[in-house]
């Protein structure tokens, strides 16, 4: 692995006022065209981390609905979650499907009315590499220009 690919490297989102430190290996894989997130790809690997910032909807309650909403999704699309912990400014949760582990982490921003997520997929097979990755990314996400 070359030098430089050791290092955690670093992104920020200015339009939403989020920030997070990107894994060793990890490449922007592509920016999201309305500039509210990323997706990043460990080279080599089907590991994808996916970062972006949303407003929350007037109508749809507050940050605690919307992390359920969101939760709710994921349990529709297959995943049988494993974890989950909630509090006024935070959410997680990782479940499995087909063979895959997913990690959520929701952030309210300093505006309170718009959110951060990071999504991490990955084989079930690297879940016993994925502890210290999941302890960066969940350190380093937060809410910037408070």
């Amino acid at each position: 692995m070359p030098v430089q690919a050791q290092y955690w490297t670093h992104y920020e989102n200015d339009a939403f006022g989020y920030e997070i430190d990107i894994p060793p290996g990890y490449e922007n894989y592509m920016d999201s065209a309305d500039g509210n997130g990323a997706v990043f790809m460990l080279v080599g690997m089907q590991q994808e981390l996916t970062v972006w910032g949303e407003a929350l909807e007037a109508d749809s309650g507050d940050f605690t609905d919307a992390a359920q909403r969101a939760l709710d999704s994921d349990i529709a699309d297959g995943w049988a979650i494993t974890y989950q912990v909630a509090t006024p400014d935070w959410a997680s949760w990782s479940g499995v499907k087909d063979g895959q582990v997913l990690y959520r982490r929701m952030i309210i921003l300093c505006d309170r009315q718009s959110h951060a997520s990071f999504r991490s997929v990955y084989p079930s097979q690297d879940l016993p590499g994925m502890h210290p990755v999941l302890e960066g990314l969940v350190r380093s996400f937060v809410p910037t220009a408070c």
